[in-house]
């Protein structure tokens, strides 16, 4: 089991899900992972949920709330990644093309995050831990094993991410066509990059994966 008690900077270290039906989705996943939610108040009468698999946390869920997306926002992951220092971090976007959405502040004793935007308009946290330095998991059945870029063209956003986290990529044949970005740090795979098929309409998103021992019997649930 691969237990996490800290996530290097520039790791991808949190999957939140913000979707309407936040019951719908606690019943989806209890079944398809076996995760459990418990829930925190978050003020406003709203609630942030932990997904735990056994003792450890995979992520997060909450409702889609007015005051954080446009109407008409879909259900969608969210993905966080770990930095030492939220406000340097956000502080180096604009001059690398990307925007900063939210500035830095403080999630209660938690940690203090910011949100962003990249130049090809894939948008993410940036999350620096105080009391909670993110997923206790990783790689196993049932927690996050990756975290992937789906744009028209993710390697022309390796310069911002080099800039921004120190990343460095590759760029490898996909056997079915088409070219897949990998970005690192030294030798450690940080996430992927993969051009959207022909015809998908949804904006540039960073895609968590979760491991399961078996693909196909978790997608014919």
């Amino acid at each position: 089991m691969t237990v996490v008690t800290q996530h290097p900077p520039g790791s991808f270290c949190w999957p939140e899900l913000a979707t309407h039906d936040t019951a719908g989705a606690k019943a989806f996943y209890g079944a398809l992972f076996a995760w459990e939610a418990s829930d925190t108040p978050i003020g406003e009468g709203e609630l942030y949920s932990t997904l735990r698999n056994g003792e450890r946390e995979v992520g997060g869920l909450q409702a889609l709330s007015p005051r954080n997306q446009p109407p008409g926002t879909p259900a969608h992951w969210f993905s966080y990644i770990a930095t030492a220092d939220a406000d340097a971090t956000a502080a180096k976007v604009p001059a690398l093309g990307g925007a900063v959405i939210a500035p830095p502040f403080d999630v209660m004793d938690l940690g203090r995050m910011a949100v962003i935007r990249d130049p090809v308009g894939a948008v993410f946290g940036v999350w620096q831990a105080k009391r909670h330095t993110g997923v206790g998991l990783l790689g196993e059945p049932g927690s996050l094993a990756w975290t992937q870029l789906n744009a028209a063209n993710p390697a022309a956003a390796a310069p911002f991410y080099g800039g921004l986290f120190g990343w460095t990529h590759r760029v490898d044949p996909m056997p079915w066509g088409g070219m897949y970005v990998t970005f690192l740090a030294g030798r450690d795979a940080r996430g992927g990059g993969m051009p959207m098929p022909p015809g998908v309409n949804a904006p540039a998103h960073w895609l968590p994966y979760f491991a399961t021992d078996d693909v196909d019997a978790t997608a014919a649930k």
